[in-house]
């Protein structure tokens, strides 16, 4: 009989014992299980894994708060919706030491997370689906309301202004409103075979919205190298010399500071990266055009302008001397700054000169070329000017949207948190600031959301 080499025989061993090791393992799952005093039931990773599953979780210590019939009733509404709404609820005494980042972090789908911890309730959310604002005010809006009540109120006002869709893995069979050992054998058998494809789904969805960005990018850098261009030819044009006749230290200023927005804007254009990257490089702009017109201003002995925002209809025309009102095509009246040239065309009647950007459907305003020109029009505008002008323009009403954040001085241009939106598998990669503070915390302001740490005062 032929000799057996070492290695492989041992090769054969291992190979030979890997179904043991499994079985082992699901074993030791439904020993722990079924020991006496497990509490599997109270761990983040079994409320993870059920909400992996569908939208409610019931602890089986809190039964009491919430009946099965009103848990699936909340399921179905949530599950109808089509949104990334988790709702748990958990036993009074449940540990509450940075219970929201652990949940997120376990979970991992980019949601808003709401939990009723025996008489308290508090929310988080990722900013790409939900404001900390808007979280907040849902989460006041609701307290002091018995658990069914509170929950329905939650819910159904949550589901009118989260954004994204439900995860894909909701609708999996598994017991609800509890967890028995036989979902338990099943959650490790999954997670055993599951593994890789969970990973594998991850870099997908982060190299699909990577893709996203680099195209949004590259749309921009077209408007945006345009938009440096000009300026440079506005600084030619100018033909200042600091040591001409008549100068003085403060038009010398002006110039420097002239100088240095055109150089970075276009060092922040070099280095960006992300779409939202973008709006440093027309905040420096901004700034530029307006130093030039205030040195123009004190070569010429007129009145320093006024800082105003640059016109509405075209960046490019230098800042506003003044508001006009002005209706879009289908929409309503507003008034948005203008420039001289603008106002005048406006008070004859006729079309303002306005910035136009290449679509997939030809050239459009720039307000109705979609999305991708959040970034440059809120480092032109900022936030709080931009709602009022944008209303009812296609790139207003997407910037309107839950995933852009409601704060509009920040979440303009922003394509949340590496790229994922809500219902998206995103593992760990959040950001922990949407997800800290103490539960229940409402004092100061309306809610902590600091780093994380222990419950704060009730509800």
């Amino acid at each position: 009989m032929k000799a057996v080499p070492k290695a492989a025989s041992t090769a054969v061993r291992r190979t030979r014992s890997l179904p043991a090791v499994l079985l082992a393992v699901l074993a030791l799952v439904v020993m722990t299980a079924l020991a006496p005093g497990a509490t599997a039931a109270t761990s983040v990773s079994t409320i993870a894994a059920e909400l992996r599953k569908n939208p409610v979780y019931v602890d089986p210590a809190a039964a009491g708060s919430l009946s099965t019939a009103d848990a699936r009733a909340l399921r179905d509404r949530i599950e109808g919706a089509g949104k990334p709404v988790f709702i748990a609820v958990l036993p009074d005494g449940f540990p509450t030491q940075n219970l929201f980042t652990n949940l997120r972090t376990a979970t991992g789908v980019t949601g808003l997370y709401a939990v009723r911890l025996g008489d308290r309730f508090d929310a988080r959310a990722d900013s790409s689906v939900l404001s900390r604002t808007a979280v907040q005010n849902l989460v006041s809006s609701v307290q002091g309301e018995d658990a069914r009540t509170q929950l329905t109120d939650f819910t159904d006002r949550a589901l009118a202004n989260v954004g994204g869709k439900a995860p894909a893995s909701w609708g999996s069979s598994g017991n609800r409103g509890g967890t028995s050992a036989t979902a338990l054998i099943t959650t490790a058998a999954v997670l055993v075979a599951g593994g890789v494809g969970a990973y594998a789904l991850v870099r997908h969805s982060r190299r699909r919205r990577e893709e996203e960005q680099r195209a949004a990018l590259e749309r921009l850098r077209v408007v945006v190298d345009e938009d440096i261009t000009a300026f440079g030819e506005e600084l030619d044009r100018l033909d200042f010399h600091p040591a001409e006749a008549g100068s003085d230290d403060a038009m010398r200023a002006d110039y420097e500071r002239a100088l240095d927005a055109y150089d970075q804007a276009k060092q922040h254009m070099a280095a960006a990266r992300r779409p939202e990257d973008v709006r440093a490089v027309t905040e420096a702009l901004a700034e530029g055009r307006f130093d030039l017109a205030q040195l123009s201003a004190r070569r010429a002995g007129r009145p320093l302008p006024e800082r105003r925002p640059p016109c509405f209809f075209d960046p490019r025309h230098g800042p506003s001397v003044a508001d006009a009102t002005w209706t879009p095509p289908g929409g309503s009246a507003r008034e948005v700054p203008v420039c001289a040239a603008d106002a005048t065309r406006l008070a004859d009647g006729r079309d303002p000169q306005t910035r136009e950007v290449d679509t997939d459907h030809g050239r459009r305003p720039y307000w109705d070329a979609g999305p991708a020109y959040g970034p440059w029009a809120g480092g032109y505008f900022g936030g709080g000017l931009l709602p009022g002008l944008l209303v009812g323009t296609l790139l207003g009403s997407a910037m309107a949207a839950p995933t852009y954040a409601a704060d509009y001085g920040t979440g303009y241009g922003d394509f949340g948190a590496a790229g994922y939106q809500g219902g998206d598998v995103s593992g760990a990669d959040f950001d922990p600031g949407d997800y800290g503070g103490g539960f229940g915390d409402f004092d100061g302001g309306g809610g902590d959301y600091g780093g994380g740490g222990d419950f704060g005062g009730g509800s």
